[in-house]
């Protein structure tokens, strides 16, 4: 245990015996294919003991009598877990998640806590937060349900989650869609994603998974997707002692983080707006707007983010819905919005569901 404390079954109960090769090797775990690695195996539900070992430590044991020691304890205990609460102007809040029940899992799943920890530093750096933002270190499954035991109350505040697992590998990044699919979570993510230009793949909700599957139960179907890179139990190191500080990197780490700052960054930034002048498309030039563009980079660009903009904003649509719809990137579409906002073409909706129902 002290060289590698996977080599004990997480959870075993205790034993003291002597046993023959033959009758210990049931107790003994390795991977065949994998002879190199130790895995990395829990009995959290059912009592028994056991060791995991390389296989080729297993094929050197001679056969001979063997003392076998497990100085265990099973008795009853407490549930830890960690909670940050950053508060921002308004009371509804984004919600992200990490996991700390794996030891010596480098990849699932310190990435996902040293992620969070970068996080919340970074958002309490930001002054005039518009959500706040609540951070949990919790042990996967039995932790989320116990937070959400502990916080009905608190879920319905909840209108964006991300489940950070698997930040640290090589592999690009995949976000894994929320109960929901179309939630703003999901749009957030999915431009995101798009707008980084790097290589991403999106997929649909599945039940099996991490917490998300928790807080999208039917009672709750909170706004949770999962943001990675490779997707748990699709690379070969995936719980076993592979999973290192030598898989990961810190080139897979900052791209994870600037990925979900992108996110946050959109989620604060996105806002719904209703077109003033919605017969046919208004006279630009009398309304100072082609002014307000000297400054811009890209006139073209933002010429045509605003004709999508004057055509879109019917109180419904929110700046993601219209940047996922016009395929612009994001952030040019919210320059055009402040600019037709500033002349008082466009005028933000506070409630846009309720615009929803009247227009």
């Amino acid at each position: 245990f002290q060289k590698n404390n996977l080599h004990v079954l997480n959870y075993s109960t205790p034993v003291r015996a002597k046993l023959r090769l033959e009758e210990l090797k049931p107790y003994l775990h390795t991977i065949p294919e994998r002879p190199d690695w130790i895995p990395y195996l829990t009995s959290y539900y059912k009592e028994r003991w056991g060791f995991c070992l390389t296989h080729h430590e297993l094929q050197a044991l001679p056969d001979d009598e063997y003392e076998v020691c497990i100085d265990s304890i099973l008795e009853s205990g407490n549930l830890t877990y960690g909670e940050i609460l950053i508060p921002g102007r308004q009371k509804e809040e984004f919600l992200l998640t990490c996991y700390v029940c794996h030891p010596s899992m480098c990849n699932d799943n310190l990435s996902g806590t040293v992620l969070l920890v970068e996080l919340a530093k970074a958002l309490r750096a930001i002054e005039n937060l518009r959500y706040s933002y609540r951070l949990l270190f919790i042990p996967e499954t039995i932790g989320s349900i116990t937070w959400l035991a502990h916080n009905e109350a608190k879920v319905s505040n909840i209108k964006f989650g991300l489940v950070a697992t698997c930040v640290g590998d090589p592999g690009h990044m995949t976000y894994r869609k929320s109960r929901q699919d179309t939630a703003a979570i999901d749009k957030a993510v999915e431009v995101a994603l798009r707008d980084s230009g790097a290589p991403h793949s999106i997929i649909d909700f599945f039940v099996p998974g991490s917490d998300e599957r928790q807080f999208g139960s039917l009672a709750f179907q909170m706004p949770v997707g999962s943001l990675m890179r490779t997707v748990y139990d699709r690379f070969p190191e995936y719980h076993t002692s592979a999973d290192n500080l030598e898989y990961v990197s810190v080139g897979g780490l900052q791209d994870s983080y600037e990925r979900y700052l992108d996110v946050i960054g959109m989620i604060e930034a996105d806002r719904t707006y209703v077109n003033m002048n919605p017969k046919c498309e208004p006279q630009l030039g009398k309304r100072g707007v082609y002014s307000l563009l000297g400054g811009q980079k890209n006139v073209s660009t933002s010429i045509n983010a605003m004709t999508y903009l004057l055509n879109l904003c019917d109180g419904t649509q929110s700046l993601l819905d219209i940047a996922r719809r016009s395929k612009m990137k994001f952030f040019d579409i919210k320059t055009a919005a402040d600019m037709l906002a500033q002349c008082g073409i466009l005028q933000e909706i506070k409630t846009p569901t309720a615009i929803q129902s009247s227009v």
